[in-house]
């Protein structure tokens, strides 16, 4: 029997993809669904091609969460990913999925966390930071920003000729690279 996961994403969905093709010679992973907050994300193309359905649910409906929640028992949901995903996540859901949602961020927590930190804003504060290096942090989502128990980071160095875009680059290949690896170490005993 395998576990069944829902990918909440709000952008391209490239992380998304990434997850799904890297478990698709899996039984014990179901990605059965992706789920927005956006009509016109990306990432619903993407669950096209990779033929996984994909809903939206409006900001209302993130309010407090009754109607996803409500969803994600109707099919069967043991595990939610955000891959991208900017919306905070409703206490109700996070109290049904205790240590069963994880969130990737793309800097390496606490720094450059918390609420509108995301995408290019958060390379553009690493690189007028000046750091020497950035990351990943794989964290179990709670109820506040970017404040969830960290599982993993992993870094790469950043160099003074290193701006937003190239960061970026460096980072998202660090996504790519252990994201999956991560959900297959955590939940691979399911």
């Amino acid at each position: 029997m395998s576990c069944k996961i829902a990918l909440f994403s709000s952008g391209s969905g490239s992380n998304a993809e990434n997850i799904i093709n890297y478990f698709s010679e899996s039984s014990d992973f179901q990605f059965h669904v992706i789920i927005s907050n956006k009509f016109d994300a990306y990432v619903h193309r993407r669950a096209k091609k990779l033929q996984i359905p994909s809903f939206t649910f409006l900001r209302e409906d993130f309010s407090d969460g009754e109607k996803i929640l409500e969803f994600l028992k109707k099919i069967e949901t043991d595990y939610i990913v955000l891959a991208g995903f900017l919306l905070k996540i409703p206490l109700k859901i996070i109290n049904a999925y205790p240590k069963k949602i994880i969130n990737i961020h793309p800097a390496l927590l606490p720094k450059f966390g918390g609420k509108g930190m995301y995408g290019s804003r958060i390379h553009q504060a690493v690189a007028e930071a000046g750091e020497i290096e950035s990351g990943i942090t794989i964290h179990y989502v709670n109820e506040y920003y970017d404040e969830g128990n960290i599982i993993f980071q992993a870094k790469c160095p950043i160099s003074v000729t290193d701006n937003a875009e190239t960061i970026a680059e460096k980072v998202h290949a660090l996504e790519y690279e252990h994201f999956p690896k991560v959900i297959e170490n955590i939940w691979g005993n399911y």
